[in-house]
């Protein structure tokens, strides 16, 4: 009987060797029936590299393995499924960290051979597309509608509401098309989810993405791949070839007569990219800057036609929707917060990695229960929810439920996800100044709030640290904060204020400190 081991080809488990273990696995087990299949992680960056060896009562898991860990885990049984080495965690579903969570989109992730189609449809892949071929365009997109889905990528849009919009408009020209872009720009701090997702389960994303396409009339779709993501590319490209070759995309989707094409785009290397309207110019082929609203993406998006523009988890949530129905998944989360969210811890915690979680969940069971307090020991001071525009949340605030107008309630934001924690070692004034000089760095440069705001608030924020007329420049820096929020054009200004703000208002007395001794030293 072969013996199947799972090595994963994820990038955070190749970063830390992954591809060596798998080799040293392969070397040291020639005489064996063995077959290594590289899944993807299921997210437990802390475990990783995360190796599972199937057995009769399911997969046992041995992490985190290095290359020099193998000989000696195959001595102690690992074949075997044996439990007696230190770096034996036991059968991989019973781990805490993995069984405590809700996984819907990442549901596959890990588990099964992100190239393999067979593994995917034997895994309820492509039931939402082939439910999809049976009923009308706008029966589809009422599914979406009742399911609650929002927008994962961060502004939290009714999914189906933009669907809608895009189904009733009205193509222009002769060609008569529209076009589905995926934006898999993930650039926020601490964000990961969309590469695990598109590296670990592929094919949910292209599905998505042709339901998306079937429901609006679409023919054509583009993934806006953010360019540091070379595994993810590869992948893609392949799964593209390979659901192409099963009729899953082309010109005859299953014989239906529906068409639907995707192409995957590299991204420019910006920030201000993951902005919708920045991404359409830069798949355009011009310099990646925010075009003023109205019109919308979905009236007037790609090449002047109507576009929807959903990121890569949104996408990927489709196929459960229309696989299992609406009700199926609204019944998780809260409020208008429906379904789940993928978590992604990062920063100063014991258990770095992934959590998907109905909505509800607090920050201190993610960073408790699932992260595991501090790596360094010391308490935990600060966390910053939402990416680099995020605010800054203290301890008192740490008890808010997980959902988008719950946290709008304390003026945090939900975003895509991205937890990074801090310990009581870090100085919120340097965090401030961080986030005025990313907006320095990123901005696109087209509107005035943001493009000079930002460099005043670096200065401001300096003066302000170093003891220079202290009291007047933080007024001065709140009135600045309420130009560039009130006066930019998107959100990268918009929001730079938040983290500002935030570090102000919950740990002033980082600004009242004598001034660093390294300020202003480069």
């Amino acid at each position: 009987m072969t013996i199947q081991i799972f090595t994963p080809q994820d990038s955070t488990a190749c970063s830390v060797g992954a591809n060596d273990v798998a080799e040293k696995i392969q070397e040291l087990t020639q005489s064996h029936d063995v077959e290594i299949i590289r899944n993807g992680s299921r997210g437990l960056f802390w475990l990783e590299t995360l190796v599972e060896v199937s057995t009769a009562e399911g997969r046992v898991a041995y992490g985190p393995v290095d290359e020099d860990d193998v000989e000696s885990l195959l001595e102690q049984g690992m074949l075997e499924g044996a439990q007696q080495h230190p770096l034996s965690l036991g059968p991989t579903e019973e781990i805490p960290y993995l069984k405590k969570q809700q996984r819907l989109t990442f549901k596959r992730a890990g588990i099964i051979d992100p190239l393999s189609i067979e593994d995917y449809q034997a895994h309820e892949g492509f039931e939402g597309l082939r439910n999809a071929l049976k009923i009308s365009d706008q029966e589809i997109v009422d599914t979406v509608k009742e399911s609650g889905l929002r927008g994962r990528g961060g502004a939290a849009f009714p999914t189906g509401i933009k669907w809608q919009t895009v189904l009733d408009a009205t193509a222009k020209g002769e060609c008569q098309q529209k076009y589905i872009v995926c934006n898999a720009d993930e650039g926020d701090s601490g964000t990961f989810a969309d590469r695990l997702q598109m590296e670990a389960d592929p094919f949910a994303l292209l599905e998505g993405m042709t339901i998306a396409g079937i429901a609006v009339g679409a023919s054509k779709g583009y993934i806006y791949l953010r360019e540091e993501y070379p595994h993810a590319h590869q992948i893609l490209n392949k799964a593209i070839e390979i659901a192409i070759e099963n009729k899953f995309l082309g010109d005859d989707i299953l014989g239906s007569g529906k068409p639907f094409d995707i192409e995957v785009r590299l991204g420019a290397k910006s920030y201000v990219c993951g902005e919708e309207t920045a991404l359409l110019e830069s798949l355009e082929g011009k310099r990646g800057v925010v075009r003023a609203k109205p019109p919308l993406p979905a009236i007037e998006g790609l090449f002047g036609q109507p576009t929807v523009v959903n990121n890569v988890i949104s996408l990927s949530s489709v196929p459960i929707i229309l696989a299992k129905g609406a009700e199926y998944y609204a019944s998780y989360g809260m409020g208008r917060s429906r379904g789940t969210m993928p978590f992604q811890l990062a920063g100063n915690l014991k258990q770095t990695g992934l959590v998907e979680l109905a909505f509800g969940a607090t920050l201190n069971e993610l960073l408790n229960d699932f992260g595991g307090g501090s790596q360094s020991g010391q308490p935990l001071r600060a966390v910053q929810l939402g990416g680099p525009l995020g605010a800054y949340l203290p301890k008192e605030q740490w008890d808010t439920q997980m959902d988008y107008e719950a946290l709008a309630a304390i003026k945090g934001v939900l975003g895509h996800g991205g937890i990074v924690a801090f310990d009581n070692t870090v100085d919120m004034s340097e965090q401030a100044r961080f986030a005025m000089e990313f907006c320095v760095e990123e901005s696109c440069g087209k509107c005035t709030p943001c493009r000079i705001g930002s460099v005043r608030g670096v200065e401001v924020i300096d003066k302000i640290r170093s003891n220079n007329n202290r009291d007047n420049n933080i007024v001065l820096l709140s009135t600045l904060c309420d130009t560039m929020e009130n006066g930019s054009l998107c959100a990268m200004g918009g929001m730079t204020p938040f983290p500002v703000r935030s570090a102000l208002q919950h740990f002033g007395e980082d600004f009242h400190q004598d001034p660093p001794s390294q300020l202003n030293k480069s």
